[in-house]
């Protein structure tokens, strides 16, 4: 691989950048209340999950008494 001096480097920076299409506020809003949703969810199906475990846990804790 060739090596590129630092301003060709930059420049080269800039011309990629200038490629990137940016999402609008309203996308990165939407995308946003979706990944709260969704880590509300998930962290809701896995206290369930976790609960279900413990109580089956201090049940069979309870047979050893």
């Amino acid at each position: 691989m060739a090596r590129v001096s630092p301003g060709e480097f930059i420049r080269q920076v800039r011309a990629e950048t200038a490629k990137v299409v940016w999402p609008t506020t309203r996308e990165t809003m939407m995308t946003t209340l979706m990944v709260v949703i969704m880590t509300t969810v998930l962290g809701l199906f896995f206290l369930g999950l976790d609960s279900g475990f413990a109580a089956i846990v201090k049940q069979l804790l309870k047979l050893l008494d």
